[in-house]
This record gives structure tokens, C-alpha cells and sequence, in this order.
């Protein structure tokens, strides 16, 4: 921060940021302003005067250390940490790592197809179920993961029927999910998830040249059949609208790169509302081919920019299409609410606001977590279902360095850090890039990515057209 006359009597603790000749300026309550350079001096310094609307607005928002409104301010700061006392929602049980697929960023390093000894028998999964309704949060979100969940149906299609009898039971609402490549999807199937609520996920990552090589599919073509699926679940969805709209997911690969505006239209064409752009994470194969597939911060970052500013435009234009970590972040950012992203917490969801539930009754504390585990480092292993009970999963070592690792307060960088009130980092990330779960923020290439994104959702906030926009999508 620039050397300026300081008022310790009028101004409250403040986090500072300089966007070109404007100056930002955030702090715990999740408020922010942004001030020009003369204004920004006569805050510090105590001298706004409080017939001004400034000093309302800074006054309101918790910036005026003697006008502080407690009430509110407190009811605010409740709202956006309310996951912290509410215990894990998310719930990623691994049914099976087989899988059809050979992914060249593959995060679950899954097995091969025929290998049935990587399926959860139903016995287990009937514990692991069990397990999960021992949650203290009220509400429960079970998303099938894989390898490729529908290589195990029978045992899916159980653990949705016992959680729909044990919800009645034990008076919890429950939200089930799918993750699929939906090769090996049917109309019964399909169905049969609808008639249950099961909402829909899968992986698409755009024009069919690049879904093809990212996503390899020997037994036939990955993005035919993808899109196939989409349309038709979106058809059905459509007619009988009782869970969320089914969605897809775009793992970002160096084959990606020269194509952000096909990208974007191939989500347009389908009527798919939301597209994530998600770098991709070396875990997994992903680590392995990351000569291959991989690239710089700046690369990804240039990358999204790029991808915003086409559908900011596509936005002006009157066709409506969200980009998801914007949302997350603008979430934040202009809602008193928290989002429900795991990985933009403080501390980080893992263990505390969700559990991987291992093909073998293992207990992650994230599904990156488990991705460890899968190459033979436990660093993350919570216990077991068989073996731990909850009282001792949830007071596990791992758990607390997990909180401990993810605590922005206590992370040289972040605690001082403008976007502190809005981020959130990944122990699992640090552990996989910089060999400890305390990540070095300065040479940390997530944090790289986070920070430009935060800038540049600001810079844009500046344009009122783009803010409206950026409102309409959290709806404010």
C-alpha cells in the first residue's frame, strides 16, 4: 500500500488492491469498494465528510471504523461462513474405477473396463450409505463418480433407491447426481434417473475434434455420443422439470486453446445455460502427459479471458450464456451468500464439507484426495467404512491439517490479499505442485490463475453494462 497519512480512529481494516487509477478495497464482511485515487487518500486519512454519499457507502459496507452496523454486518459474515458449523453436504462415492475411456487428463486414473474387481459391491455400498446419512448437515448431495458409474449400475441404481428410503427415514433432503460420459447410457436408464431425480453431469469439451482427442472412446465416438445424450436428457428435463438441468464440464487441454469461440458455440447450440472454464489440474494422467497437454498460468489465462470477453458479447447480444467460475466468484462478490463451492472456502471443503467415498470403502477427504490414494499415497485417506467410525473419521489428523492448510487468516499472501474474502486455495493442489498441503502462494500457478480472474472480473465490473450482466447472473 502507498505511504499515506493513516486515520486509525475513522478507518476499520480494509485490504487493498490498485486497478490502473482506481483502488480496491475489500474486507472480511465480503464488501468491497473501489475509489479513485483522490478519494482513496482522504478515506485513509479520515477526512471524507460525512454528508457525503461515499461516507454512506463506506459506513454501510463496514469500512467506517466509529459507524459500524453490527447487526447487519454480523448477519452478513454468518451468512457467508454458514458452512462451517454445518458438516459435509458433498458426498463423491467412487461406485467403480472401470472404466470405457482413456482420457488423456484422466484425474481418477481409473482401470481397465473388464477389471470387476474395481466395482463396490452392494454390501459395501449399502455401509457407505449409511455412513453418509450420519452427517450432521441437514442436507445431503450424493454424486456418483467413476471411472464410469454406469459400468456398475446395479449397484447405482441400489444406493438411489436405499437413499430414497432412508431420506423418508431420516428426514434429510437429498439431492442425487450422476458424473457419466454417457457412452454406455440407455433410454431405461435415463428414465429411470429422471424418475429418481438424479441429476446429470458429464464432460464435454467442445468441438468434436478436440472432445475426441481429449477424450479417447475406441468403441465408438465420445462426442456423438455426448451430445446425443444431452439433447435428449434436455428434452426430457424440459417436459418435467423436478431436479437440475442436466450439464456438462470442459477440462481445458493445450489442444483447447486456438478454439475458445467453438468452444463456447458448441454449449450455445445445445442450449446448455452455463459453461465452466476449468483449467486443467495435474492429478492423475493428467501429471503424466502434462508435456503433452498441459501449459503456463498465462497460457490458461489469456485463454479465459478470451472466452469471457466472446460471451460477455454473445451476452450484449441477447443470447444467454453463463461462465460458471465467473459465477462462483461473482456469487461472492455481490450475494451475501456462499456458493457451495468446495474449493473457494475458507477453510476449503475438504473433510469438512465434503468426503470421496472409495470403490473399497476408503474415506477421502476430497475426490482429489482419493486421486492419491489411487497411486498409493495416503495423505488424504480419512479411514475407512468398516473400520472408523464418524465421531473418529471427523477428528482425524488429516482432517485438521486439511482446515489448518486451507485457513486463508493464517497463509502469509493470502491473509493480506484484496481477494481474501472470496477465494480459497487447494492443500491437494499444494501437496501435488509445491510437495507440501501450505502452499507457497508466490510461485503457486493456481493462485496466479485466481488472482488475473479477480482482476478481471472487476476491471469488467467497471463497465455498467457488463455489471448488469454479471447481477442478472447471480441474480441480484
Amino acid at each position: 500500500m502507498e505511504k499515506q497519512k493513516y486515520s486509525k480512529k475513522k478507518v476499520n481494516y480494509f485490504r487493498y488492491r490498485k486497478m490502473g487509477d482506481k483502488h480496491l478495497i475489500t474486507n472480511d464482511f465480503g464488501n468491497f469498494a473501489v475509489l479513485s485515487g483522490m478519494d482513496y487518500a482522504t478515506y485513509v486519512a479520515g477526512k471524507i465528510p460525512e454528508t457525503s454519499a461515499l461516507f454512506a457507502e463506506l459506513a454501510q459496507k463496514g469500512f467506517i471504523k466509529d459507524r459500524m452496523n453490527f447487526a447487519e454486518l454480523i448477519r452478513k459474515f454468518q451468512s457467508k461462513n454458514a458452512f462451517i458449523k454445518l458438516g459435509p453436504s458433498l458426498h463423491i462415492i467412487v461406485v467403480t474405477l472401470r472404466c470405457n475411456h482413456t482420457c488423456l487428463y484422466c484425474h481418477a486414473s481409473s482401470g481397465p473396463e473388464k477389471n470387476k474387481e474395481l466395482d463396490m459391491p452392494v454390501d459395501l455400498a449399502k455401509d457407505v450409505v449409511d455412513a453418509i446419512f450420519k452427517t450432521n448437515n441437514q442436507n445431503i448431495n450424493i454424486e456418483f463418480q467413476g471411472g464410469e458409474p454406469l459400468l456398475n449400475w446395479d449397484v447405482v441404481k441400489f444406493i438411489i433407491e436405499y437413499s430414497r428410503e432412508k431420506q423418508k427415514i431420516d428426514k434429510k433432503n437429498v439431492q442425487l447426481s450422476l458424473v457419466s460420459n454417457f457412452s454406455l447410457m440407455t433410454d431405461e436408464k435415463l428414465n429411470f434417473l429422471l424418475k429418481n431425480q438424479v441429476s446429470l453431469s458429464t464432460s464435454f469439451d467442445g468441438p468434436s475434434a478436440v472432445h475426441n482427442k481429449n477424450r479417447v472412446y475406441l468403441a465408438g465416438n465420445s462426442y456423438e455420443n455426448v451430445v446425443k445424450w444431452l439433447k435428449k436428457s434436455l428434452r426430457l428435463y424440459k417436459k418435467n422439470c423436478q431436479t437440475f438441468l442436466p450439464g456438462a464440464l470442459t477440462t481445458i487441454t493445450r489442444y483447447t486453446l486456438p478454439y475458445y469461440k467453438e468452444l463456447v458455440d458448441e454449449y450455445v447450440s445445445l442450449g446448455l445455460p452455463n459453461i465452466y472454464i476449468r483449467n486443467l489440474n495435474p492429478f492423475g494422467f493428467a501429471k503424466k502427459t502434462w508435456e503433452q497437454i498441459g501449459y503456463t498460468p498465462e497460457e490458461f489465462i489469456d485463454f479465459y479471458k478470451k472466452s469471457m470477453e466472446y460471451i460477455i458479447g454473445l451476452n450484449l447480444k441477447g443470447k444467454k450464456i453463463r461462465e460458471q467460475l465467473a459465477v462462483t466468484f461473482l456469487t461472492k462478490i455481490l450475494t451475501d451468500h456462499d456458493p457451495n463451492h468446495m474449493d473457494y472456502r475458507s477453510p476449503c471443503g475438504a473433510g469438512i464439507g465434503q468426503v470421496a467415498y472409495n470403490y473399497n470403502g476408503d474415506i477421502y477427504t476430497c475426490d482429489e484426495g482419493r486421486m492419491f490414494g489411487r497411486v498409493g499415497d495416503d495423505s488424504f485417506k480419512m479411514g475407512n467404512v468398516r473400520e472408523n467410525s464418524y465421531k473418529e473419521i471427523m477428528e482425524s489428523d488429516v482432517v485438521k491439517s486439511m482446515c489448518l492448510a486451507s485457513c486463508l487468516d493464517a497463509i502469509p499472501g493470502c491473509n493480506e490479499c484484496a481477494y481474501k474474502p472470496y477465494c480459497g486455495v487447494c492443500p491437494v493442489y499444494n501437496y501435488s505442485e509445491q510437495g507440501n498441503i501450505f502452499g507457497q502462494m508466490p510461485t503457486n500457478g493456481r493462485c496466479k490463475i485466481n488472482m488475473a480472474v479477480f482482476d478481471y472480473l472487476f476491471e469488467k465490473m467497471q463497465d455498467k453494462k457488463v455489471k448488469m450482466i454479471f447481477e442478472e447472473w447471480v441474480r441480484v
